[in-house]
């Protein structure tokens, strides 16, 4: 394989990348495997970085291709690029930034994936969610849920200002802890608990008595994809949505900005279990 010249790295060779306060594997290796299995003169690595200007700059630069954006750079990033596509511009939230020539164009593939995961684990509209978190992600997952026809929702945050301001900008309600009771909600998890790496990577966002009466359970954390909560809900019997298949969807758009190509199902199914493998 090392002789195919597919494989081989060159001055012609298009970088693409990923920047994340925590960089795990997921991403580069779905992106390398699909570059590899159409025959693409393109790699992908992943980053993080102290300086996030200088990042931006020399992605600018150096002409990288794209740049997948993770917490914390999805709203610190905005300033330094040229253009908002509308999806970034609603959610004033960035996770996708295509190099075009030197011009830094964003986007939000994350709302496009969960759109299509509501879509496809069949949660109906009108069911009330809880939703914990006020992040960039947070207002890419919440926009996703009004859109889908979840009106009736909970905002849980610890920050009082950014979590009231997300409620408020879709007329829902917001506390800074997770209620007493929810029967038949739709739970979901968009902040750190449960993530490797951080310090609360053996906390639960979701205690077992609302887990329990849940319709369903979405945890978007990708790292590990079996988190506290969704050993909880599986535990309990709900139904689970998980942060692997976000992360795989909106890594596939991304991949189609990048490169021009949309792989088949085959391909991204082949890719997503290669990733799953490290």
């Amino acid at each position: 394989m090392q002789d195919d010249p597919r494989f081989t790295i060159s001055r012609d060779t298009r970088l693409c990348m990923s920047l994340a306060g925590r960089p795990g594997n997921a991403g580069t290796r779905l992106h390398n495997h699909l570059y590899r299995q159409l025959g693409l003169d393109c790699v992908y690595k992943a980053f993080t970085t102290t300086d996030l200007p200088a990042a931006i700059g020399g992605m600018r630069a150096l002409g990288i291709r794209g740049c997948g954006v993770s917490m914390p750079f999805k709203e610190a990033c905005i300033p330094l690029l040229d253009e908002l596509t509308p999806s970034a511009a609603r959610l004033q939230s960035v996770n996708t930034i295509v190099n075009d020539d030197g011009r830094l164009v964003a986007y939000n593939t994350d709302y496009i994936a969960v759109a299509a995961l509501l879509k496809a684990h069949g949660v109906a509209p009108g069911t009330p969610f809880v939703l914990r978190g006020s992040g960039g992600m947070a207002r890419a997952v919440l926009a996703a849920l009004v859109d889908h026809g979840l009106h009736q929702g909970l905002v849980v945050a610890r920050n009082p200002q950014a979590g009231a301001a997300l409620a408020a900008q879709h007329g829902l309600g917001w506390q800074p802890d997770v209620p007493a009771a929810a029967p038949g909600a739709l739970l979901v998890n968009v902040t750190p608990l449960g993530m490797a790496g951080a310090p609360e990577a053996a906390t639960q966002a979701f205690p077992d008595a609302l887990v329990g009466a849940a319709s369903c359970v979405f945890d978007v954390v990708a790292l590990p994809p079996d988190t506290p909560l969704v050993q909880a809900a599986r535990r309990l019997g709900r139904p689970v949505i998980s942060g692997d298949e976000v992360i795989v969807l909106q890594a596939v758009e991304q991949f189609a900005l990048y490169t021009g190509v949309r792989p088949t199902l085959a391909q991204v199914a082949a890719a997503a279990a290669h990733a799953r493998a490290a």
